[in-house]
């Protein structure tokens, strides 16, 4: 099977067909040459996912980029495993480029559960105290000096200023963009109220599983970075209701700066995915939406 056989999601993105992954994993890895290899459908946009038997998944980028990213990931994922007691991906190995595909790859453990995008727990107080504990437990993580550095989500909101009104531009037939517009002349200017410490930097239902209403492991852990304290409350909108949320505010005793900035990290990250996934990836697109009626209602 070949990932374009779905509709893309990126305009650059790589075709990354099966026989070509079954064919790196037995020359790269012959100890893993009779396990079944298989694609994963998932709401994902960074990677395409492969098992490997039972207990593996390969993990592709699906765009062309720095090849050092996956070494990057490969360490985070090794630092944030054992730092909770909620199981994380352990990676086990780094691929080379072939065979038409020109970047590394990786190989990490499978975790079993339900994504939250399948397994909705927004109305689990359970799931929320669960998830203030996941957040409390990576933000005691040392950052050993590290800071924030790049242009991703994290620093200052003002410098995505340009990105966010040109989504909203973009998104005019789909949403209010008036009201959108008049939330983001609030966010934009927000300060941070803390020193960076270490955040998870994707807690989307994707990036979390789930079991009996409970977190049950988290995925997509190589975005482990210093960052603004508020950058994982964007858990709060992605993916709680009101009351829940409340209690995870509670959990992590978040002041009212720290919570607004929270809210304004969910609102730039769910502005993108609207108009831009509405066809090639509904349910992030559903998730973008959901997480901005839920920013709203909070006035």
């Amino acid at each position: 099977m070949s990932l374009r056989k779905w509709k893309l999601m990126h305009p650059n993105q790589l075709d990354i067909p099966l026989a070509t992954v079954r064919t790196l994993v037995t020359e790269q890895f012959p100890q893993w040459t009779d396990r079944p290899i298989r694609p994963v459908a998932t709401s994902g946009t960074v990677n395409a996912i492969f098992r490997i038997g039972p207990t593996l998944a390969a993990r592709f980028p699906l765009e062309p980029g720095d090849p050092d990213a996956v070494a990057r990931e490969f360490a985070a994922a090794r630092e944030l495993l054992g730092r909770t007691r909620f199981p994380t991906p352990e990676p086990v190995a780094i691929g080379a480029p072939g065979h038409g595909y020109p970047l590394p790859w990786s190989v990490q453990t499978w975790l079993p559960g339900v994504p939250a995008t399948d397994d909705d727990p927004a109305a689990s107080v359970p799931f929320a105290r669960d998830l203030a504990e996941f957040i409390g437990g990576v933000r005691a993580i040392d950052p050993r000096g590290r800071t924030f550095t790049g242009t991703g989500r994290g620093g200052t909101l003002r410098s995505h200023d340009a990105y966010v009104l040109s989504c909203i531009e973009k998104s005019e037939t789909l949403l209010d963009a008036r009201e959108l517009r008049r939330l983001w002349s609030r966010f934009r200017d927000l300060p941070p109220t803390r020193l960076p410490v270490m955040n998870h930097s994707d807690l989307i239902p994707g990036n979390v599983l789930v079991a009996d209403g409970r977190l049950a492991g988290v995925l997509d852990v190589g975005g482990l970075k210093a960052a603004d304290p508020a950058l994982d409350l964007v858990a709060a909108w992605h993916l709680l209701d009101p009351g829940p949320r409340a209690v995870l505010r509670s959990g992590l005793g978040c002041d009212d700066p720290e919570w607004e900035r929270g809210k304004a990290w969910a609102f730039q990250q769910a502005i993108g995915l609207v108009w831009y996934y509405l066809d090639s990836n509904p349910t992030m697109s559903r998730m973008g939406r959901r997480t901005l009626e839920r920013i709203l209602a909070d006035g």
